[in-house]
């Protein structure tokens, strides 16, 4: 294997709801319908001093700034920080801090299919990874360490406004990645979130950026939240059996150097959104004369580099698409090849270039 990236992307599939414990416990306190379903469209229930109760294990569906953080918002970055970006793409992200097993750091959990468990208490609220470390939400009324020693996960206070729960967090240290294409931040990283459980089953979370010592303003990034009924979180310890590091040699050259011209008429033939299982709907966009992938909970165009006139690489993901048609030339599913084995998309509908 050549690229993190690939490896990652995968994972992203494979941690969605499969083999947790306790599959078949009912998770206590949620509404039912009359056949015993979870019913995700009642309301939210509430604490008893009447602030919504963002309690439950989640989802964050925002699979898409997962490889660019900033989406399509015009965020420069100061000249350090994109001499940072430049070497770790051309290196693959050989160094990230998955790759080391390292935690995700302010990112954490927001950007994939893994779950996160939320416990809320009068004064403090407990985030629960499977791959991170524990994060500590103080709702207690004290401030935010005014000389913190740097952590992965930063420090955390939290306040109410209205129904809204506002997370602010300083003290990140600078050894992680806003994204896995390597956005870098500095020590002075703010981040504040917005918490709204519209009902029991969905919540929506806003995330603001600032750091002033590496991108020229702030901002943000809104993502939707599922609540995950009746299953658990499990444990996953990325060191054991981790075989992978000392093989991930690639470097993006080797692929762009392939790549071929295919005409406009062609690449608008693949246009269309695909049914992707747990990752969802993938769209294929010709945008410039180019192919392109949108992901999930995103907005970034995600150049892919034309191999011959059906196969394509995604450089920013590392990951090889190919479409295939029917017997009346007609394209039906969009393949996503990885380590784990082939992922065949069938495609929805076509929708023409952009």
């Amino acid at each position: 294997m050549e690229r993190f990236i690939l490896a990652i992307f995968v994972c992203l599939l494979s941690a969605a709801p499969a083999a947790a414990q306790w599959l078949t416990h009912p998770t206590p306190g949620l509404p039912r319908t009359a056949d015993g379903k979870p019913d995700l469209a009642a309301p939210a229930k509430r604490t008893a001093d009447g602030k919504p109760d963002v309690s439950g294990l989640w989802r964050m569906n925002g699979l898409g700034y997962t490889f660019d953080i900033l989406g399509n918002q015009n965020v420069g970055m100061l000249p350090w920080a994109r001499d940072v970006y430049a070497a770790r793409g051309a290196s693959f992200g050989k160094d990230s801090p998955e790759t080391n097993c390292l935690p995700a750091g302010p990112r954490a959990g927001l950007f994939g299919m893994a779950p996160v468990k939320f416990v809320q208490t009068p004064g403090l609220l407990l985030v629960l990874h499977e791959d991170a470390p524990t994060r500590q939400v103080f709702m207690d009324g004290r401030r935010l360490p005014e000389d913190p020693n740097p952590a992965w996960m930063g420090y955390s206070i939290g306040h109410w406004e209205g129904d809204t729960l506002v997370v602010e967090s300083t003290g990140f240290n600078d050894r992680g990645w806003l994204d896995l294409s390597g956005h870098p931040y500095s020590e002075a990283l703010r981040v504040t979130e917005r918490f709204q459980r519209l009902d029991t089953g969905r919540m929506r979370v806003e995330m603001t950026f600032d750091d002033p010592k590496t991108y020229s303003r702030p901002w943000t990034i809104g993502v939707d939240m599922h609540l995950m009924a009746d299953t658990e979180l499990l444990e996953n310890v990325c060191h054991e059996n981790e075989r992978d590091r000392p093989r991930l040699v690639g470097r993006l050259e080797q692929y762009t150097s392939k790549e071929v011209h295919v005409s406009p008429h062609v690449l608008a033939t693949y246009a269309g959104t695909y049914a992707a299982g747990p990752l969802g709907l993938l769209k294929v966009v010709v945008h410039g004369g180019e192919l392109a992938l949108v992901l999930p909970g995103g907005d970034t165009r995600h150049r892919a580099v034309a191999l011959s006139d059906h196969q394509f690489l995604v450089s920013t993901l590392g990951t090889p698409l190919m479409f295939i048609k029917n017997g009346n030339g007609e394209v039906t599913h969009l393949r996503i090849t990885s380590v784990e084995g082939d992922i065949d998309a069938r495609r929805l509908w076509q929708h023409p270039a952009q």
